[in-house]
């Protein structure tokens, strides 16, 4: 496996940070992740960039970036966008729904929505969890029956990255009453569709500019043709976003970690107690070694899977591992990093302390770090 980046890869690489600093990172924008809204004009920015279009194919209006190509765009946008919560919600929209559309949806399909999920005219959501089934998703209780040329979805979603604003959601509901993984269907439902509704956005505590609700579906008329491939494939699809989900939105939280890093080790070297930088402590330079040695490890885990999506394997596990790893890691470094800036990394002005309010999550969406280890503990016999 050569995972040494190619001068297109490269100038991909500088183009999305040089892109992300100049137009993400304006204060005017409303970007610096400070209020509970989402950046319209981020959405804007990114989507006239390409970055909505990332994954998708030339002929829909996208970039077609190959599986390599595209965790190195997601590392460089999650390092060059300070805002996580926008960076939250870009990675929501083209990995948890355009994906999903373009590896099952119909010709039909693809044409009816990926330029538009791609020129960010539509922005999308990934509605799975539900406020009795979290971590055992396929417990759900919505419902959808086939009514002649339509499907009546009902039931709600809880916790839904995107819903206040989407105007497309990848819709999973029970399409039999059996408790089987052939029981679950996906739909593409448009927000303008009779009997959907919205609550309010909810207030969190990180990720303030991925904004999240519930999303309500009474008698919902979805057209028979919205069902995304077949009757029964939700377990399939779900878990085929779910990869790529695992891989892709963490190679973006890989970036932020890389450049916390940088924004550590300059403020250790500059500071100085007892006359000297505190870099010389060893109680600050371990921390420093440990923050590198876990993106090296991180880095060479979603670089091996870009390279087996690349070769159309299986990258599962090797997604769950990750997922776990990196999780875990960022939240750790968010905590040495308010650590090594003392009372100035706790104050809200310098920014340090939005790493860790951010990073939390990341030990839940996706699945938890619980569940995570119990994917891993089976896929080595166990359980």
């Amino acid at each position: 496996m050569d995972f040494s980046l190619d001068s297109e890869q490269i100038q991909l690489k500088e183009a999305i940070i040089k892109f992300s600093r100049k137009k993400l990172d304006n204060p005017e924008n409303g970007n610096k992740g400070s209020n509970m809204h989402f950046s319209y004009d981020g959405w804007k920015n990114c989507a006239e960039f390409g970055i909505l279009g990332l994954a998708v194919p030339k002929i829909y209006g996208g970039l077609e970036l190959d599986p390599l190509t595209l965790m190195i765009a997601a590392e460089a946008f999650g390092y060059g966008c300070r805002d996580n919560g926008l960076v939250f919600a870009v990675n929501n929209h083209v990995f948890a729904c355009t994906i999903p559309i373009l590896k099952f949806g119909s010709v039909e399909q693809k044409e009816r929505y990926l330029p538009k999920l791609a020129s960010g005219e539509y922005i999308g959501a990934h509605a799975m969890t539900e406020a009795g089934s979290g971590s055992d998703s396929f417990s759900m209780q919505t419902t959808a029956e086939l009514r002649g040329d339509k499907y009546v979805i009902n039931g709600s979603k809880a916790f839904i990255t995107n819903a206040p604003v989407a105007d497309v959601f990848i819709v999973f509901a029970k399409t039999s009453k059996d408790r089987e993984l052939g029981n679950v269907s996906a739909f593409i439902v448009e927000r303008s569709f009779p009997g959907i509704s919205k609550g309010k956005p909810f207030e969190k505590m990180g990720l303030q500019n991925a904004p999240m609700t519930e999303i309500y579906f009474d008698e919902c008329e979805v057209p028979v043709q919205n069902l995304l491939s077949k009757a029964g494939d939700g377990f399939l699809i779900f878990n085929t976003a779910v990869e790529w989900e695992r891989s892709y939105i963490f190679a973006s939280h890989l970036g932020a970690m890389k450049r916390q890093l940088e924004e550590c080790i300059n403020y250790v070297k500059n500071r100085k107690q007892f006359d000297r930088p505190i870099s010389s402590f060893q109680a600050v330079s371990n921390k420093i070694a440990d923050m590198k040695m876990n993106i090296e490890l991180a880095e060479l885990m979603l670089y091996k899977i870009g390279w087996l999506k690349k070769k159309n394997k299986s990258s599962f596990l090797e997604s769950t591992i990750a997922k776990l790893f990196i999780s875990e890691k960022y939240i750790q470094a968010s905590l040495d990093a308010i650590q090594l800036h003392g009372a100035y990394g706790y104050m809200t002005e310098a920014g340090i302390e939005q790493g860790l309010r951010d990073s939390v999550a990341s030990a839940i969406y996706s699945g938890t770090s619980e569940i995570q280890r119990d994917i891993i503990a089976r896929w080595c016999g166990l359980g």
